[in-house]
């Protein structure tokens, strides 16, 4: 079996429950901070949106620098619409599932490094990046989206199972 093969179910099942919290944010809560040291609601979905063309990069690259030197450091997209952002999520979900499907086990395994400033900060195979920096990461940022909504009365979706707001 391909190791793409297996991580496809749950990228569709992690994409569509993702997708579900960023449509519910209304614009007129993008500001909207829990805590200072918190990501305001907009910034935290624009990670969130972002992480899947982090997916393509992973599999279509060696290697990123956030901050290269001598070179631009990488700056989130800026959106300022709902629908912005769910376009913005869409497109990453499209390319980063075709580049995820068409993956072979050969290219999984091969190493990656995420850098900064030149420095190596990691390095691991592009199935592991994939699984924990992308996957894990857009879950645990997720759930930190859930409960801003929460803080909001914004009614939170179901995702394993039904929330408080919605059954299945």
């Amino acid at each position: 079996m391909r190791i793409s093969d297996a991580l496809l179910p749950e990228f569709d099942q992690e994409v569509a429950t993702t997708r579900k919290c960023l449509a519910r944010i209304p614009e007129d809560k993008f500001s909207f901070k829990p805590h200072p040291k918190s990501f305001d609601m907009i910034s935290l979905a624009v990670h969130i949106a972002t992480m899947l063309g982090w997916g393509v990069t992973t599999l279509t690259s060696d290697s990123f620098d956030y901050a290269p030197e001598g070179g631009q450091p990488y700056v989130p997209p800026v959106v300022k619409t709902n629908a912005e952002l769910l376009d913005l999520f869409d497109k990453g979900a499209t390319e980063f599932r075709a580049a995820l499907a068409a993956a072979e086990n050969d290219a999984m395994l091969k190493p990656w490094s995420l850098m900064g400033g030149g420095k190596t900060i990691f390095t691991m195979p592009k199935a592991a990046v994939i699984r924990g920096m992308i996957f894990n990461h857009i879950v645990h940022h997720r759930g930190q989206l859930s409960v801003y909504l929460r803080l909001c009365d914004i009614p939170v979706p179901a995702m394993y199972g039904p929330s408080a707001d919605e059954a299945n």
